[in-house]
C-alpha cells in the first residue's frame, strides 16, 4: 500500500492518541468523518495498522525496573529455536524479545521488581527454558525514549 501525506498524518495522530474519536481525527487531518473512517479501515485492512493498545506504567504495576538480557542457546537447530521462542513469549515479565545475530541469540527486555524480582525471574523462569545456555544482563538506569511504533 502506497501511503500519501494524508495517510501519514492519520498514522501520526493515531500513534500519538489511539483513542482519538473519528470526528476529532478527521478534524486534525483535514478530512470529513466518512473519508477519514474509510482511510483508517483501509490502513487496518492493509496491515499498516496492526492494532491498538493501552500503555501500562510498569512502576504503577509494581515492576519498576527494566533489565535487558542477552541469551545464548546451547543449540541452534530449528526445534530448539522454536521451543525456546515459544516458551519465552509465554513469560509475562518479557516485554520484548528479539532473535538476533551476533554472539548471543536473543535480546530480551523484561520488567521486574528490583534485584530480587530479577533473580527470581532468572532462577525460576529463564534458566529453565528449553535450550538455555548462558546470559548476560544490564539494568536500565533510565528510559530515554519509549515508542510503540515507528513514526510514518
Amino acid at each position: 500500500m502506497k501511503l500519501d501525506a494524508t495517510d501519514q498524518r492519520i498514522l501520526r495522530e493515531l500513534r500519538n492518541d489511539g483513542r482519538v474519536s473519528n470526528a476529532k481525527l478527521a478534524e486534525r487531518v483535514g478530512l470529513s468523518a466518512t473519508p477519514c473512517w474509510n482511510r483508517v479501515r483501509a490502513l487496518e485492512e492493509a496491515g499498516v495498522i496492526e492494532g491498538y493498545a493501552a500503555l501500562l506504567n510498569q512502576k504503577a504495576l509494581g515492576l519498576p525496573d527494566t533489565v535487558i538480557i542477552e541469551v545464548k542457546l546451547a543449540k541452534h537447530d530449528e526445534r530448539t529455536l522454536d521451543r525456546f521462542g515459544e516458551a519465552l513469549a509465554d513469560l509475562p515479565e518479557v516485554v520484548e524479545a528479539f532473535l538476533v545475530s551476533g554472539e548471543y541469540d536473543y535480546l530480551i527486555k523484561v520488567a521486574v521488581a528490583g534485584t530480587e524480582g530479577y533473580e527470581s525471574f532468572l532462577r525460576r523462569k529463564l534458566y529453565r527454558l528449553p535450550g538455555f545456555q548462558d546470559s548476560r544482563s544490564m539494568f536500565a538506569l533510565r528510559c530515554l525514549k519509549r515508542s510503540v511504533s515507528v513514526e510514518p
